[in-house]
């Protein structure tokens, strides 16, 4: 693919725009990325070979000058400081986007403070990691992502094109939403479940200090589903802080669903049409695709508890250059066989590691 833009800078080598850097230099659709970020993170990114060059957060005008694309890949309130700054900074034409987690108090930030020579395009990647930093950038990170734009009127068609291209060419999905939209949607089935994963690992710890057997008891669905507790709070602090009306929101009809809920475990014929409805509507969540919050392509696999079987499979895979990106043990009993579950970088490695297990005579199934 040809290069979109001479001169691109990120604000913010974190995880998200860390792996955009990687994920940009490894399709090759960008000539020049400058990074912008403390000295030592600086350093790093460019023993990665991510960027060309870098500056230190009080360099940003030295930083952003001559720049085509401006990229703030910062949290949230320091996207919105830096939309304060730039317009003092930059040159007529750049295009400017962020990767903000909420979208309508910035896409109104970018309004009233840039001027109509430089254009803004709010922007989402609905992907990421409860980890976060440089150190966890990841150039697949974007692979089958959607990433929302939200397009104001003024910004040019032709640089709208031209920032699409290189974020599909990044495996991403492109979905326009309007902020309001993006803000309503995201409460729903991102900030609502951080906040369930929250109270609920709040929940089991409370109760386990009564009986310690609650959290021994927690297996891999539960951690499943408070993985996104371990996200940091500075992240989240900004989150709340945007979209407050629309988590409130979220919650006061989950308060109610949950409500009702309660009421019909006296009824099994109500209780099964509520479980066989969830178990129906799941299967419409594209599975293609990941959503705001990162999945795992994971896979089960029975193995007998004797010595050498997880080496045997961990061996299996390395000869044919397939990395393992996670692995637990499920269950198991003396004796007896148990599941183990792998995780992998993509959906490619997950295919070719069923086919080479099941050539080796391994149960192995996807876990969806």
């Amino acid at each position: 693919m040809a290069v979109s833009f001479k001169r691109t800078v990120i604000v913010g080598l974190g995880l998200i725009g860390g792996s955009l850097a990687a994920a940009f230099k490894r399709k090759g659709v960008l000539e020049h990325i400058t990074g912008v970020d403390s000295e030592f993170v600086i350093r790093k990114a460019i023993k990665k070979k991510l960027i060309t060059r870098g500056f230190e957060k009080h360099d940003l005008q030295k930083a952003v000058k001559d720049a085509d694309l401006i990229i703030l890949a910062t949290p949230i309130n320091q996207i919105l400081n830096c939309l304060t700054l730039l317009p003092q900074l930059v040159k007529p034409g750049v295009l400017i986007t962020d990767v903000g987690s909420t979208k309508t108090v910035i896409v109104k930030e970018a309004e009233i403070h840039l001027p109509a020579n430089v254009y803004f395009l709010g922007g989402h990647p609905m992907t990421g990691s409860e980890k976060t930093g440089l150190a966890h950038s990841d150039n697949f990170l974007f692979e089958n992502a959607v990433y929302v734009l939200t397009k104001p009127s003024e910004t040019p068609d032709d640089l709208l094109k031209k920032y699409v291209r290189i974020i599909e060419e990044i495996g991403a999905q492109v979905l326009f939403l309007t902020p309001t939209e993006h803000d309503e949607i995201a409460a729903g089935v991102s900030h609502l479940p951080q906040m369930l994963a929250v109270t609920l690992m709040n929940y089991a710890a409370r109760m386990n200090k009564d009986n310690p057997a609650y959290l021994k008891l927690a297996g891999g669905g539960f951690r499943d589903m408070t993985r996104v507790a371990s996200s940091p709070f500075a992240i989240w602090a900004d989150i709340c802080k945007t979209n407050t009306r629309n988590i409130e929101l979220a919650l006061q009809q989950l308060v109610i669903e949950l409500s009702a809920n309660k009421d019909l475990l006296s009824n099994n014929r109500q209780l099964k049409t509520l479980f066989e409805t969830a178990a129906q509507n799941r299967l419409s969540i594209p599975s293609d695709s990941r959503g705001f919050l990162r999945p795992h392509f994971d896979i089960s696999i029975v193995i007998e508890d004797k010595p050498g079987m997880i080496a045997s499979i961990a061996t299996i895979l390395a000869d044919e250059k397939i990395n393992i990106k996670d692995i637990e043990i499920l269950k198991i009993r003396e004796g007896d066989a148990g599941t183990m579950r792998l995780a992998f970088e993509n959906a490619k490695d997950r295919e070719a590691a069923l086919l080479l297990l099941a050539q080796n005579s391994f149960d192995a199934v996807k876990r969806m």
